[in-house]
């Protein structure tokens, strides 16, 4: 009777996945194999096009920077709210959710005004004599990292608190009891077990970044194009449904396989990590 509760309960969300996402998705990716030319045929023109190949490795390499870049940073502000006082930590989480309660294209723009020629850092830098003239540091490869790190570092914070908190300090203090100094107490009990955490902040902000269309095409502009600007050209622009079609097939096989590729980095640094 229990089982048929569960399966109950669990029916509206699964229908809901199915019909909104599975379906569109599966009925998207079916239509890139019905190219006369042949069944794979829009793959390997996908692949045999230097451009898109540059798109591809420039789509992966900003979202595989940052994910490294907000790992770093989200652990290091995530063990310091872990690890203040009751009225201070609710402070802190308030602080790092509160990004997320902007548009994602409010705060893109910010960073125009934040990064432009006559924006707030070239007049800083202008002001303290640093530079002669301003840099050009949007439509930039930087300029896309670093907004992106901006707007995913509160998800790994939110991530890894949860999962710092719930590392019992009696194994921190034996640790160093037993002579372990903070190097060692870090590397050998508090990393493992933060790793389940590490993982789930790492796929969420990869597969954000590798498929965010806004920031990109705001900060990055055609210099600069991802995937996700890319898809949208061709497929509201050039009207190439069947090569806009291969691009999101090419990024779910991308996503698999850089997540599979962390799962086994997890499973390597903590066995118990990852089932």
């Amino acid at each position: 009777m229990k089982n048929w509760t569960c399966w109950a309960l669990a029916a509206p969300a699964t229908i809901a996945v199915v019909v909104f996402l599975v379906i569109p998705v599966a009925s998207t990716i079916l239509t890139t194999f019905g190219d006369p030319k042949g069944v794979f045929a829009p793959y390997i023109a996908f692949y045999n096009s230097g451009f898109r190949r540059t798109v591809l490795y420039r789509t992966l390499e900003i979202a595989l920077i940052t994910t490294a870049i907000s790992l770093v940073l989200g652990f290091l502000a995530a063990w310091i709210v872990a690890n203040a006082p009751g009225r201070i930590k609710s402070i802190l989480i308030i602080a790092a959710v509160f990004p997320l309660l902007t548009g994602v294209v409010i705060r893109s723009f910010a960073w125009m005004i934040i990064l432009g020629k006559n924006g707030i850092l070239n007049s800083f830098l202008l002001w303290t004599g640093a530079i002669t003239e301003p840099l050009s540091m949007l439509y930039t490869e930087g300029a896309v990292i670093v907004a992106m790190v901006y707007l995913f570092t509160p998800l790994m914070i939110l991530t890894l608190v949860g999962v710092l908190e719930g590392i019992p300090q009696d194994l921190v203090q034996a640790s160093m009891s037993l002579g372990a100094g903070p190097a060692a107490t870090f590397r050998q009990v508090i990393f493992p077990l933060a790793v389940p955490g590490l993982i789930v902040g790492a796929v969420l902000v990869f597969t954000g970044s590798f498929t965010s269309y806004a920031t990109p095409q705001i900060l990055g502009g055609e210099q600069q194009m991802m995937m996700g600007t890319f898809l949208y050209q061709r497929a509201m622009v050039t009207f190439d449904w069947v090569g806009a079609s291969t691009i999101p097939a090419v990024m779910i096989v991308g996503t698999f396989a850089v997540v599979l590729v962390m799962s086994r980095i997890a499973q390597r640094l903590n066995p118990m990590a990852v089932s």
